[in-house]
């Protein structure tokens, strides 16, 4: 049988290939202690990148800000690289929301001079963050996994608090105000969306009211989404394999909805 010289090395190039994006799937999404401990150290590092994204409004300016900036933009785009890699089909992959959302952080870290008002959005790390496995996994490995709608909850609030709060710094607080300036923006943000409204803090102008009308429909919003998912009855994700129901009552033999039979796990099964 006659064989090109070049055709054993691109076998060999491709089992590689095929070995890596293996192992990094096991990695991502596999439920070992391994995977597990990996997951929980990516978790780690994203929630300190995620803390540098919520002051760098405030610390832009600084000698050490574009070195930090890049070198998270270097751990960001391994990482990026290293999920496209785990995923099965990877054009499926970059269409999905979280990706496009990481993308974009990705370049306004690689430029963050010209994207420099658009830094704030980075916060939406952390609701990238809580749609991946990397936070639920642990959770439910260490029993705490009926606080997931909870947790998601409260990841919403939280992100979209920190988003508002960095376009406002943004655009109305940041020349010359510094820290000060940010405790002012977080703190009408919070009485925004609380609808408290102590009025000793206000935006100028036509853009500020409407802003502040946006924040207080989503903040009031997302408060009723966190009590919600506090105080209704707990249920579990199980999807019905006849009519596609998530959410069934932990005890649960029939689907609720098409009364077909249902096997749902114990949680520590």
């Amino acid at each position: 049988m006659d064989i090109s010289p070049g055709t054993g090395g691109t076998e060999r190039e491709v089992n590689a290939m095929g070995r890596l994006r293996g192992r990094l799937r096991s990695l991502y999404h596999g439920h070992s202690q391994g995977a597990l401990r990996f997951q929980l150290a990516v978790m780690v590092v994203d929630l300190l990148i995620i803390a540098f994204f919520i002051a760098s409004p405030v610390l832009r300016g600084r000698p050490s800000f574009l070195w930090i900036d890049y070198s998270i933009a270097a751990l960001l785009a391994a990482d990026i690289a290293a999920r496209a890699l785990a995923a099965k089909d990877i054009p499926r992959w970059l269409r999905q929301p979280t990706s496009v959302v990481d993308l974009f952080i990705l370049l306004t870290l690689l430029a963050p001079l010209w994207l420099a008002n658009l830094g704030f959005l980075r916060v939406l790390r952390l609701w990238s963050l809580s749609r991946s496995g990397f936070l639920w996994r642990p959770l439910a490995r260490w029993g705490y996994g009926s606080w997931r709608e909870v947790v998601h909850s409260a990841l919403n609030l939280v992100t979209f608090l920190f988003v508002v709060t960095g376009f406002i710094y943004t655009f109305f607080f940041r020349e010359g105000s510094g820290f000060a300036g940010y405790v002012d923006a977080l703190y009408y943000t919070v009485t925004s969306m609380t609808t408290t409204g102590y009025g000793d803090i206000l935006l100028p102008g036509m853009w500020g009211k409407l802003t502040s009308v946006v924040i207080m429909i989503a903040g009031i919003s997302l408060f009723i989404r966190l009590a919600q998912a506090i105080f209704r009855p707990y249920k579990v994700r199980y999807p019905c394999p006849q009519c596609g129901l998530q959410r069934h009552d932990p005890d649960a033999v029939h689907c609720k909805a098409c009364g077909y039979p249902l096997k749902i796990p114990d949680p520590d099964d």
